[in-house]
């Protein structure tokens, strides 16, 4: 059996797909549809994301080729049920793409980057209807403060925003005494979210991209208890057994030596 050649070629990924696909292909590959691969889909998504976050340019360009996949994939199996092949997916974001960019592919003049973030947001009104509302089409599966983001961009792009981040974080402090003052567990969660909520539009305002902000504030806070852990280990003492004011130092410790 010869092996698949030009393997830099777009092609190659499309032909071996549907390789795997045939009935003398792979069992595992054959039995895959839209449902079983979406785990896979978002895990791919999400390892494309700590690449990213992690500067791994080598990783970065492994990861891209494993969501590639999935797409090529995904597009496949729609090819076999005969509901739309890739070549009409190719055609819908390039049709897209020019749609959207009629400053590049047309004579519109826009002035910079944040009117061409207006002009896109008029356009995709254009395209779901007037009765369709501006954050309709955002995903819900994101992950809560990807959303809480997105649905802020969406509505700032259309106006509604604060003037500043000053306002946010007035706003924000208003946020925290509403907190203190509630005695029960429902309104409670109720304010908190509404606390996350304006984090994540002063993370905004600052140009901060709230998820992964919080992903590497995860990452450090790992790293420097993994530290105090192997810190304690050496010591031979217990962390479980530390006075909070040891813990504490400990931490410290750790921070100073552990970006």
């Amino acid at each position: 059996m010869s092996l698949p050649e030009k393997l830099d070629q777009f092609e190659t990924l499309v032909n071996m797909l549907a390789r795997l696909r045939a009935p003398d292909g792979c069992p595992w590959d054959r039995e895959q549809t839209h449902a079983s691969l979406r785990d896979d889909l978002l895990e791919e998504c999400y390892e494309v994301l700590e690449a990213l976050d992690e500067g791994a340019s080598r990783r970065l360009c492994e990861e891209l080729g494993d969501l590639l996949l999935q797409i090529v994939f995904h597009a496949r199996i729609a090819t076999e049920a005969g509901d739309f092949e890739l070549g009409d997916v190719l055609r819908e974001i390039n049709t897209k793409l020019i749609r959207r960019h009629p400053h590049v592919f047309g004579s519109l003049q826009v002035k910079d980057a944040d009117e061409v973030l207006l002009n896109w947001e008029v356009f995709k009104k254009r395209e779901r209807g007037s009765e369709i509302s501006t954050l309709a089409n955002v995903p819900k599966q994101l992950p809560a403060l990807s959303y809480s983001q997105e649905i802020q961009g969406r509505v700032a792009r259309v106006g509604f925003d604060w003037e500043n981040v000053d306002g946010v974080i007035d706003k924000l402090v208003e946020e925290v005494r509403e907190l203190k003052q509630v005695d029960n567990c429902e309104q409670r969660r109720h304010e908190f979210g509404d606390l996350l909520f304006t984090l994540v539009n002063v993370a905004r305002q600052l140009g901060v991209d709230s998820e992964a902000a919080l992903r590497e504030a995860n990452k450090r806070f790992f790293r420097r208890f993994s530290y105090m852990e192997e810190a304690c280990r050496r010591r031979r003492v217990n962390i479980v057994e530390l006075t909070f004011d040891e813990q504490g130092a400990l931490w410290e410790e750790a921070k100073r030596e552990v970006a």
